[in-house]
């Protein structure tokens, strides 16, 4: 099975997927995020230097968010990430069956990440919502992009992992209707 991934390329594309997943996580985790201090705080670390009282509100790297969460310090004041999920999910359901609804080009990332912080019982219905919007989007992206190749208007609609796998698909079916054309030709010179 191994030697078949790596004929089709497929390896490669898990691989560009991966980092491509990893450029946005980082970049994801630089962005500032609101949060509110459940207690008051107060750290100095080299050239960090954070102080605060119990209610007050700032803005801080996420990276630095999720350390003091975990340490249960701060509340992550993030968009309404459910709503944020939901209005993606049901303008994919709505758009045409040819047609993508646009998404951050790090979706998949911020709802991953959405998705660690849930309790397991949270997790369920979204997953399942979540799962038939990927199967939506798949169904549409291997369809294009077995038309035609990536346009500048197609791509702004896609996350990064999305933009992968389409120039990936597009590439291969361009690739077997080369094959499957000349093969017609050489059966019918026979």
């Amino acid at each position: 099975m191994n030697n078949i991934n790596n004929i089709f390329g497929y390896d490669g594309v898990k691989d560009k997927i991966e980092f491509v997943q990893k450029f946005y996580y980082i970049k994801y985790l630089m962005e500032d995020v609101r949060i509110t201090f459940k207690k008051n705080f107060s750290i100095n670390i080299i050239n960090l230097f954070l102080e605060a009282k119990d209610g007050e509100i700032a803005s801080i790297p996420r990276w630095l968010a999720k350390i003091l969460e975990s340490n249960r310090y701060i509340e992550i004041q993030d968009i309404d990430f459910l709503v944020y999920v939901s209005r993606s999910l049901n303008r994919e359901r709505i758009s045409k069956p040819h047609d993508l609804s646009g998404i951050d080009v790090d979706f998949y990332i911020r709802v991953n990440d959405y998705i660690q912080r849930l309790k397991e019982n949270e997790k369920e219905s979204l997953l399942v919502s979540l799962n038939s919007f990927v199967a939506s989007r798949i169904e549409k992206i291997v369809k294009l992009a077995a038309a035609s190749s990536l346009s500048i208007e197609l791509e702004k609609k896609l996350s990064a992992e999305e933009k992968e796998l389409y120039n990936f698909v597009h590439n291969l079916s361009s690739s077997f209707k080369k094959i499957a054309v000349k093969r017609i030709d050489r059966v019918s010179e026979n």
